[in-house]
């Protein structure tokens, strides 16, 4: 049940009208709470505020931060509209979910909401003295609120977009579930055994993408069957009707379709992808990125060579010694599940990048100096992807460039060469 919620509460969080929906709660409540004071001995010991100071105040505010609050979202959609356009549209969902901007169109919308229930309470008798004097201090600091969040919003929204926030957006949001994955190789299960048989291969009836697995209703489903789960469609996975779920091995063979339905079930499967669960997802964002940066339309080989440094950046994660001596807490002593694959994560990073950019020296030399870097890392599976991936992007170059001078500066550079 905490996966469901957790889950479900993440998406829900993404929306952007999520923390406007909260703070005009919280603004309503605000004006309505001032009447409060009026109950206390407060009015003993404050001023007396004109009323149509407060209405003045408030009108001001109601009058301007609707305008903002349009502003406010056609900036955001410019925004987003240029990450889209300029780097990939995958990026969209982490635009979107930018705090600074969100608190910001939140703000301005609170204080418009604000100020109109403050207003009608105002002129219909609600506050005496006290609550007068405790509306007028409320106004004051929503106004101070409202200028603070102003001028952060105006720095961030002249960044909000551009390629290197973008980058750096995608690039914090993959460290992030790679460093969830290590912490966790096996989402609390256990290791996969190639030794052991799989058991029965269970086909989802739904085509799209695993986003999550609730491990724990798989757990109560084993032990109730007295059986092993293997997982096969980890988060990020594209589900269809050839591609098994789960095997199953079950010791007591009395397993129905419905015990399988609810098996199918622990996977939500969807159109899209999400960064939180999904490293791979990130790396072949970025990648993207790359890619769109090295078309000829676009000739901006300083992005793609941003990118490969990203990538080592986050394959650098490998060689923290926290994730190799911590051990995993086995929460799921029933479901087998695969690691990262490092071919794979190799092949989203680095190929996209070899292919469109192996006519690029400046690119290339980058890229081999990338798998010099990433091969100093104490993994074999990395060093040999690192080996693999060098010459396969020499070969490319080789295909690709015309200059006998070029070809001889990347291979000296190339790891392929260097540990050969």
């Amino acid at each position: 049940m905490n996966e469901k919620v957790l889950f479900t509460m993440n998406r829900i969080t993404e929306k952007l009208w999520f923390r406007p929906l909260i703070f005009c709660i919280l603004s309503i409540l605000g004006a309505l709470i001032a009447q409060i004071a009026d109950s206390t001995r407060l009015h003993e010991l404050v001023p007396k505020i004109n009323t149509e100071s407060l209405e003045t105040l408030l009108d001001t505010i109601s009058a301007s931060m609707l305008v903002i609050s349009i502003f406010a979202v056609g900036s955001m959609v410019s925004a987003f509209s240029a990450a889209s356009n300029t780097a990939t549209p995958r990026s969209f969902k982490l635009i979107i979910a930018d705090d600074v901007s969100r608190n910001a169109l939140s703000v301005f919308i609170g204080s418009f909401i604000y100020s109109i229930v403050a207003t009608v309470a105002l002129k219909n008798g609600y506050y005496g003295v006290a609550g007068n004097f405790t509306l007028f201090v409320f106004t004051l600091l929503f106004f101070a609120l409202v200028i603070l969040t102003f001028l952060r919003w105006v720095e961030r929204i002249s960044r909000l977009g551009r390629m290197e926030h973008t980058i750096k957006l995608v690039e914090n949001a993959t460290e992030n579930a790679i460093k969830t994955r290590l912490a966790s190789p096996t989402l609390n299960g256990i290791s996969i055994n190639p030794n052991q048989e799989k058991g029965t291969a269970v086909y989802g009836n739904i085509t799209g993408y695993v986003q999550q697995i609730y491990m724990s209703n798989l757990q109560i489903i084993a032990k109730k069957l007295d059986a092993l789960i293997t997982i096969n469609a980890v988060p990020g996975t594209f589900s269809a009707i050839d591609k098994p779920l789960f095997y199953i091995s079950v010791l007591k063979n009395t397993t129905t379709e419905d015990d399988y339905n609810e098996m199918r079930k622990a996977f939500v499967i969807g159109n899209m992808r999400y960064f939180e669960e999904d490293p791979r997802f990130g790396l072949i964002t970025l990648s993207e990125i790359a890619s769109r940066a090295l078309s000829p339309a676009v000739n901006d080989p300083g992005t793609a060579i941003q990118i490969i440094s990203s990538h080592v950046r986050l394959f650098s994660l490998w060689a923290e010694p926290v994730h190799s001596k911590k051990e995993e807490k086995l929460s799921y002593d029933r479901i087998a599940v695969p690691e990262l694959a490092i071919a794979d994560l190799f092949e989203d990073a680095f190929r996209p990048i070899a292919r469109d950019g192996a006519g690029n020296i400046e690119v290339m030399i980058r890229l081999q100096k990338a798998f010099n870097s990433v091969y100093a890392i104490d993994n074999s599976a990395i060093k040999i992807a690192a080996m693999h991936h060098s010459y396969q992007a020499f070969e490319r170059a080789e295909i690709e460039m015309k200059f006998n001078g070029d070809l001889s500066l990347l291979k000296s550079e190339s790891l392929f060469t260097k540990k050969t």
